[in-house]
């Protein structure tokens, strides 16, 4: 059988060598809103009343039951159409459903997050060269929207991990565009990596780093000048020693 490789950051996509399942293709918006869940949890059991919360947030119709029954009944169609045996790879058993997907089958959100645990240990390690490509695997799964138009608790506790994870990719790259020399792009993913998190100080840091090492050592400075209004103006406090430290050495440099 051909690997899976299943997509839920921005279109919720199946693929398996040509086989293509689009949006589209899923049983309206509880479909796919259920595959991802599933997918999410896979390989435990998830009881049907938690998946119905998920489908219908508390305003279950009497029949809800029948309509879950009808929804999972179509989603192991869209299984069967990557080549799965629908009925054993999302199992009903005890009350509960479980995906089961092969060894083999690659998801977005989990790749991303080994591509960016990946990254930073290439930096920890000294070996930048080694974090370009999972930095950008991380990235660009990263950025783009978890299920945009959903809103219930579990999405929003995957939607921080997968914030979290473009921060963080955008911070390595940053660090692997500087030990390039490419300046404008380590620019650029600081910036972004501040914009995303404005309070998250490592991200300013680079930002200077960055603009000090392009020769723009008056914006490396404003970067320090934002940095520190941003956070007394928010938590009332000063920057960190860590981030005072660069604009000490961007000082001196001066």
């Amino acid at each position: 059988m051909l690997p899976l490789r299943i997509y839920l950051a921005g279109r919720v996509c199946v693929e398996a060598g040509d086989l293509l399942v689009e949006p589209h293709d899923f049983p309206g918006r509880q479909g796919r809103l259920a595959f991802a869940f599933l997918v999410l949890e896979r390989g435990r059991p998830v009881p049907r009343d938690a998946l119905a919360e998920v489908l219908w947030r508390g305003e279950r119709a009497p029949a809800w039951e029948s309509a879950l029954h009808a929804v999972v009944s179509k989603l192991r169609g869209v299984l069967s159409r990557v080549g799965l045996d629908g009925a054993s790879s999302l199992a009903a058993e005890g009350g509960c459903y479980e995906l089961r997907l092969p060894g083999d089958a690659w998801v977005d959100f989990d790749a991303a997050a080994d591509a960016i645990h990946q990254a930073e240990a290439a930096l920890r390690h000294e070996d930048p060269r080694s974090a370009y490509g999972p930095s950008a695997v991380a990235h660009h799964i990263a950025r783009r929207p978890l299920l945009p138009g959903e809103d219930s608790a579990w999405l929003d506790g995957k939607r921080a991990r997968l914030r979290s994870i473009l921060v963080r990719a955008l911070e390595c790259r940053a660090h692997v565009y500087l030990w390039n020399g490419e300046h404008a792009l380590a620019i650029e993913a600081a910036r972004d990596a501040v914009d995303v998190e404005p309070f998250r100080e490592t991200g300013h840091q680079l930002l200077m780093r960055a603009h000090a090492s392009a020769g723009n050592t008056a914006e490396a400075l404003r970067a320090y000048e934002k940095c520190r209004r941003a956070i007394a103006d928010e938590l009332g406090v000063d920057p960190s020693p860590s981030t005072r430290q660069v604009y000490e050495q961007i000082l001196a440099s001066v």
